[in-house]
């Protein structure tokens, strides 16, 4: 390591014995925090592109697909830095990877109840992918009515000169748990927190009605017959024959006199 350069351990806390602080360090110190930061966008960037690559294999093997959309965000260097100091943390590069797991985060939105243990179990199946922890809003809800199925996951990010497992929290809901939550978060940013009585009152009414809708929809799911089996996996040693024969012959058929032939 270069005398300049900072390891994880470093105090990423501004000097408060009245030191001054070299502008070189605070150029290096900048540098590794933004090095740091990146290392979650690529791990943001593993997990969406599992879980498209998850959804355009099940579109490809079903008639229906579970994962209706995805979402991801990655918190703010101000937002990761205010919550340290508010936890009290140790303000350094090691604390804040054992402390804050929301750093990165990916939300997973479908359309059935049942429908969230599929892609958790698709996801966690992945070899590469370590569950550190599970957290089960559905079975066991929010006060407020909130309900989500959160995984904090470990993912590995292969960067230019080292590879880093970095941590993830992937939220797993329905439409009707994201619109409710997407309502909440509006109102209680509107009200700073400080959220009226009959408000609280009538997002956890609301709340009873998503889970309703949801349950109802989910039944209804179960009713229809929507030819969903999966086709059987192709051995490799189907043969192939009949295909070829049938591509060639098609060719054949479109090629003009003159072409020349491949």
């Amino acid at each position: 390591m270069k005398p300049w350069q900072l390891d994880d351990t470093t105090d990423l806390a501004p000097l408060g014995n009245g030191e001054r602080v070299d502008v070189d360090d605070l150029w290096a110190l900048r540098e590794q925090f933004v090095d740091f930061m990146l290392g979650y966008k690529f791990a943001i960037d593993e997990v969406t592109t599992k879980i498209n690559i998850l959804r355009e294999d099940f579109n490809n093997a079903h008639e229906y697909n579970p994962i209706e959309h995805v979402r991801s965000r990655l918190k703010s260097p101000e937002s990761v830095l205010e919550k340290v100091q508010r936890k009290n943390y140790a303000m350094n590069l090691a604390s804040i990877r054992a402390n804050v797991l929301d750093i990165a985060g990916v939300r997973v939105v479908c359309s059935f109840i049942s429908d969230i243990g599929v892609i958790k179990d698709m996801l966690a199946g992945q070899e590469d992918i370590t569950v550190l922890e599970e957290r089960d809003y559905i079975t066991h809800r929010k006060p407020n009515g909130y309900q989500s199925l959160h995984l904090i996951v470990s993912i590995p990010v292969f960067r230019s000169d080292r590879t880093e497992r970095i941590p993830v929290e992937i939220q797993i809901r329905t439409i009707a748990m994201d619109f409710w939550a997407s309502l909440e978060h509006k109102i209680y940013y509107k009200y700073r927190g400080e959220v009226p009585p009959n408000l609280r009152t009538d997002l956890a009414q609301a709340a009873e009605v998503a889970t309703q809708l949801d349950e109802t929809m989910e039944a209804l799911h179960r009713q229809v017959d929507r030819g969903t089996q999966a086709r059987k996996a192709t051995p490799d040693s189907l043969d192939l024959s009949l295909l070829y024969h049938n591509l060639t012959a098609d060719q054949s058929s479109r090629r003009r006199p003159g072409d020349p032939l491949s």
